[in-house]
């Protein structure tokens, strides 16, 4: 959709009754229907009946909107995200990595690969894929296959590409990916990379390969070329590795149902013959979960609605998931906010705690540390010194003000005026259908608005919210800090520094935030925080890595690109003894994985854990 498009329909969502209480007034309504017996929406069933289902519910774009080209980076696959980022977890049923991780254990579990490791005393990551694995039609999924996923990212600017220079198979299962700059987190990259078929991409991925081998840069018409190719690619059917496939015909409006892939990976130790998943964000969701259509569900539940779940006797499991929302400036719109003082001033100006509060309870946890990445995990990385030098932007609004007019800012009455004399009014965009996303950024403008920046609420929908980020279409946003892909802190600072932003934000033809990555701070003088972020995932020796990431956890604190808000963990209801048997108790140490990178419930299900009543 182009952006004159979007910003028309989008101005449909303006409304007197502000986004948070349209959220609540809809999902209490559902939530009514279902405690007084009526039907929930659509009626949605299962496509197909007879044999074992499980049920979950991710938001998904129909086709032809949505696609079945799941190429790492290309927007809007049907079990994809839009704007390109993280796949829904239920991608790996369909079209697995070579690994999943146990957080908690630091250990990884096997799926398309047998074994990896950093080559001693060379700049080579080895990788052995398991011998006879399938493809849905019945060919053998090879290391060409991985080969050419690999090379086909290169011009969807896959950062991995920022430590490797070259990949080759020396056989049909073998690879080997040089490393032009040595680093623990390729073994990320590469493992977690969702591997598609030679068969469909082997034709693009050798004329990336040709076009950079033959010293060909991104920075070319050409290389354009190659990307609209890459991204429009629009394959009827795809073909899966994973225990699952599409049942093509029951796609609809209301729901998906994924069926055996028998040829695929794991599909003996999957105990379900479907999964079907019904389609929407929390507030098509919340009524179908309530009606106990939906095993599992990982949105984020406004507080009336997880309080509903529980009434009904539905457990609730708090995974982390090592983010949550942030406000995002628009600085070439916004010029007024490239001094660091006003951003600080905003950090110092909004109470996060009750943000987190009103969003998500006890599971919106406020950041405490604002070292742009989990506050748990700040002490794995930073010194006990270096966490003290941590500003942790505590709530103080006469500090804000103070801040505020050392940048030359004034007040007009109750009102700012900023230091070129213009009303401090904007409007921040939201994605309308995450009920957290959508609380937060009306706090946010409420919380702003009552300190004299006037700031007006805008939803669009959570297809287009992240386009129209990237593309600059807008003044303020709400969109993620951090990342639970990772544990390395180098991840939540490429989505902190790049995503949205100049690196990554070329992919749909904009700059995003577009905050200069080169940068005067106070700790640590002029810093580029490209280098920073890539050099704090270099080498092999985590530990010595350490001093990389606390200078770019330092600089971010100073200079807050974007201001983390509170920490998102979840608040996934579990109906157990319908379709599933119970799931592994509380302190099972899968329920510490990232809920998003390596999500509890499809782990359960690829290991077996979870089993069918």
């Amino acid at each position: 959709m182009a952006p004159r498009d979007s910003q028309r329909q989008s101005s449909l969502h303006r409304a007197p009754l502000s986004r948070r209480r349209f959220v609540g007034a809809s999902s209490a309504t559902a939530v009514g229907l279902i405690l007084a017996g009526q039907a929930g929406p659509g009626g949605v069933s299962a496509a197909q009946t007879g044999g074992a289902e499980y049920h979950g519910a991710w938001p998904f774009q129909v086709p032809p909107a949505g696609h079945f080209n799941h190429l790492e980076g290309v927007t809007n696959a049907v079990l994809g995200s839009a704007g390109g980022g993280t796949f829904s977890p239920y991608a790996d049923l369909v079209v697995p990595t070579m690994g999943l991780y146990r957080w908690k254990d630091a250990e990884w579990i096997p799926r398309l690969a047998e074994t990896w490791a950093f080559e001693p005393d060379s700049q080579e990551f080895v990788v052995t894929l398991k011998s006879g694995l399938m493809w849905s039609d019945g060919s053998p999924l090879t290391s060409q296959d991985v080969l050419s996923t690999v090379w086909a990212t290169r011009a969807l600017r896959n950062v991995v590409w920022n430590y490797i220079d070259g990949v080759e198979a020396t056989d049909e299962f073998n690879l080997r990916f040089h490393m032009s700059k040595p680093s623990t987190v390729v073994e990320r990259y590469v493992l977690k990379m969702h591997i598609v078929a030679d068969a469909q991409y082997g034709a693009m991925a050798t004329t990336v390969r040709d076009f950079f081998e033959a010293g060909g840069t991104m920075a070319t018409p050409e290389a354009e070329t190659i990307l609209d190719e890459l991204q429009n690619f629009r394959p009827e059917e795809i073909l899966a590795s994973g225990p699952f496939n599409f049942d093509y015909s029951s796609i609809t409006n209301a729901q998906m149902t994924l069926v055996k892939n028998d040829n695929g990976l794991d599909a003996d130790v999957v105990g379900f013959d479907r999964v079907v998943l019904y389609n929407g964000e929390t507030p098509d969701i919340t009524p179908v979960v309530l009606a106990q259509d939906v095993d599992y569900a990982t949105h984020g539940f406004p507080p009336a609605t997880e309080q509903a779940f529980m009434q009904q006797g539905l457990r609730i499991v708090r995974p982390p998931t090592y983010t949550g929302p942030a406000l995002y400036i628009n600085f070439d719109k916004l010029p007024e906010f490239n001094d660091k003082k006003t951003r600080q001033a905003l950090a110092h100006a909004i109470d996060r705690a009750q943000n987190g509060q009103v969003s998500l309870l006890e599971s919106g946890v406020a950041v405490d540390l604002m070292a742009g990445f989990s506050d748990t995990t700040v002490p794995n990385w930073l010194s006990e010194e270096d966490q003290g030098k941590l500003n942790k932007y505590e709530l103080d609004q006469a500090k804000a003000e103070q801040l505020l007019t050392e940048a030359g800012w004034t007040k007009n009455g109750d009102a700012w005026q900023t230091a070129d004399g213009k009303p401090a009014e904007y409007e921040i965009l939201f994605p309308a259908e995450f009920a957290d996303w959508s609380a937060s950024a009306t706090n946010v403008a409420e919380q702003l608005s009552a300190f004299g920046i006037q700031v007006t609420p805008r939803s669009v929908a959570f297809t287009q919210q992240p386009i129209d980020v990237d593309t600059g279409n807008f003044e303020m946003a709400i969109q993620a800090w951090g990342i639970g892909s990772n544990p390395h802190p180098h991840f939540s600072f490429v989505q902190d520094l790049f995503t949205h932003n100049i690196p990554i934000a070329a992919n749909q033809g904009g700059k995003g935030i577009a905050f200069p990555l080169q940068q005067e701070t106070d700790a640590a003088g002029a810093v580029d925080l490209e280098a920073l972020v890539l050099n704090a995932a270099e080498g092999l020796d985590e530990a010595a890595q350490k001093e990389q990431v606390t200078q770019v956890a330092l600089a971010f604190n100073e200079l807050l690109p974007i201001v983390p808000l509170f920490e998102r963990y979840g608040n996934n209801p579990v109906l157990e003894g319908v379709r599933v048997q119970p799931w592994p108790a509380d302190d099972d140490p899968i329920y510490a994985n990232a809920l998003y990178g390596d999500n509890p419930g499809v782990v359960f299900l690829v290991t077996g854990v979870l089993k069918p009543v």
